[in-house]
C-alpha cells in the first residue's frame, strides 16, 4: 500500500517509465502486426499453386513460432539479466525486435526465393518471439526496480498499458493500410510499411533507451556482491516452486483477458450474433483503448489497497463484466459497443497482475523466475486457449468464452489468496 512518506516518482523515474512503456509499446506493435496481414503473407511467401487452406494453416504456424519461442528467448536474456544487468537485456530485447521486424519488410517474397523465402520468415519471427519473451518480465523488473517500492504498482500498471496499446497501434496502422491503398497495391507493397515502419520506429527505441540507467536494486546488489552464483533458474526452482505456481496461475488469468476477451472475441461476435465486421473493428479498438486505461488505474488501486485484494476483486469483475458482454449480445445487441468497451476496462486488471509477480520473487533471482513462469505459462495457455474455446463453441456451447475466463479469473484469485496467506505467515514468523 502506499506509503504517504515516501517520495513521489521523480523526473528520472518519470523517464525511465515513459521511455519503457513506448519502448514496449513499439516492440509489442511489431509483435503483432503480422497477424493483421496473414492473409497477404500466406499468398505471397508460399507457392501460388498451394491449396488456400494450407497456405493459410502454414502462415499461422509462423506467427505461432513467436509464441513457441518466447520461453527460450525469455529464460537467455533472463539469466543473463540476473547476472550481469537488466538494462543491457533491455536494450537487448528491443533491438532482437526492431532487426527481424525490418528484415520482414523488405523480404523477397516466393516469386523471388522460392521455398528460401518462408524460411527465412519463420526464423525472423522465432528472433521476435524471442525478443518479446524478454521485453515484457524484463520491462516488469526494470521499472518496479527504479520507482518507490510503493509506487511500484503504479509504474507495473502504465508499463503493462504500453504493451497493450501496441496492439492497438497495430490494428489502427493495419486499418490505415487496408483504407489507404487497393488490395492489389496492398499486396503488391503497401503490406510492407508497417513492418520498415516497425522496424525503424524500434531502433530509435534502442536509442533512446542508451539514456536508461541501471536499475538501483540491481547497482546495490552488485556493490554488496549479493548478485547469484551459477545458474539463477535453478535457484528459482529448487526454493520458489510455491512462487512459480502463483505466478503461472495469475498469468492464466492475464491471457484469458488478452487472448478471450481482447483477440477472439471480435471475431467471434460475428460468427456467433452476426455483428457486422465495421462494427467490430470498432468497438474492439474501443475495447483495447479502454484496456489500457483500465491497467493504469488497477496499478494505481494496487499502491492504494494491496496487490492482493484488488486482483481479488479485479479477476470478479472481469468474470462479470465478460458475462454481461455476452448476455448482451443475446439480448440486447445494440449494446455491444458500450458492453464491449465497458469489459476492456475490467481486462485492465492484467496490469496488476505484474505487481504479484515482482513481489514474489528476492531480487537476486527476480528477473529470471517471472521469466519462466510467465513465459511457459503463456505459450501453453496462450496457444491452446483459442483451440479450448474454439472446440467448446463447436460443442455447442456459445458461452464458452464467458465459462473459460472464469476458470481462469478463478486460478488467479486462488493465486491471489495464496500469496496473501503467505504473506501473512512471512508476516508472523518476522
Amino acid at each position: 500500500m502506499t506509503d504517504p512518506t515516501e517520495p513521489a516518482l521523480t523526473r528520472r523515474d518519470t523517464r525511465t517509465l515513459t521511455l519503457a512503456a513506448l519502448g514496449g509499446a513499439l516492440e509489442f506493435y511489431d509483435f503483432i502486426i503480422f497477424v493483421f496481414f496473414t492473409a497477404v503473407i500466406a499468398k505471397l511467401f508460399f507457392p501460388p499453386d498451394m491449396p488456400e487452406w494450407l497456405r493459410q494453416l502454414q502462415t499461422f504456424g509462423i506467427f505461432a513460432a513467436g509464441y513457441l519461442a518466447r520461453p527460450l528467448g525469455g529464460i537467455v536474456m533472463a539469466h543473463f539479466g540476473d547476472r550481469v544487468g537488466r538494462k543491457r537485456m533491455f536494450m537487448l530485447s528491443v533491438l532482437l525486435m526492431a532487426v527481424p521486424t525490418l528484415l520482414m519488410g523488405l523480404l523477397p517474397t516466393y516469386a523471388s526465393l522460392g521455398i528460401a523465402a518462408p524460411i527465412l520468415l519463420l526464423l525472423l519471427r522465432v528472433l521476435q518471439g524471442a525478443a518479446v519473451g524478454g521485453e515484457v518480465p524484463g520491462a516488469w523488473v526494470f521499472v518496479s526496480e527504479h520507482v518507490p517500492p510503493s509506487r511500484s504498482g503504479f509504474a507495473c500498471g502504465t508499463l503493462t498499458s504500453g504493451l497493450t496499446f501496441g496492439i492497438l497501434l497495430g490494428s489502427l496502422v493495419a486499418s490505415w493500410i487496408n483504407s489507404s491503398w487497393t488490395a492489389d497495391e496492398v499486396l503488391a507493397w503497401a503490406w510492407r510499411l508497417p513492418f520498415v515502419l516497425g522496424g525503424l520506429f524500434g531502433l530509435l527505441a534502442v536509442w533512446l533507451r542508451r539514456y536508461l540507467e541501471e536499475t538501483p536494486v540491481f547497482e546495490e546488489m552488485r556493490r554488496r556482491r549479493e548478485l547469484v552464483r551459477g545458474l539463477p533458474l535453478k535457484v528459482v526452482l529448487q526454493g520458489h516452486g510455491g512462487a512459480v505456481i502463483r505466478s503461472m496461475l495469475i498469468t492464466w488469468m492475464l491471457t484469458a483477458g488478452i487472448v478471450v476477451v481482447i483477440l477472439m472475441t471480435p471475431t467471434l461476435v460475428q460468427s456467433l450474433f452476426a455483428i457486422p465486421p465495421a462494427t467490430a473493428a470498432t468497438a474492439s479498438s474501443l475495447a483495447t483503448f479502454a484496456l489500457c486505461v483500465g491497467c493504469v488505474l488497477f496499478g494505481i488501486a494496487v499502491d492504494r489497497f494491496g496487490v492482493e485484494r484488488v486482483l481479488v476483486i479485479g479477476a470478479v469483475g472481469l468474470v462479470a463484466a465478460t458475462a454481461g458482454l455476452y448476455r448482451t449480445l443475446s439480448a440486447a445487441p445494440e449494446y455491444f459497443t458500450t458492453a464491449y468497451t465497458l469489459t476492456g476496462l475490467f481486462v485492465g486488471v492484467t496490469g496488476a497482475i505484474p505487481s504479484l509477480m515482482v513481489r514474489a520473487f528476492p531480487p537476486a533471482i527476480r528477473f529470471s523466475g517471472i521469466s519462466f513462469a510467465y513465459n511457459v505459462a503463456y505459450a501453453i495457455l496462450g496457444g491452446l486457449t483459442p483451440l479450448v474455446v474454439s472446440l467448446w463453441i463447436r460443442a455447442g456451447e456459445p458461452n464458452a468464452p464467458v465459462y473459460y475466463v472464469g476458470l481462469a479469473c478463478l486460478a488467479g484469485a486462488s493465486a491471489a489468496i495464496w500469496a496473501a496467506a503467505k504473506s501473512r505467515t512471512s508476516a508472523m514468523v518476522n
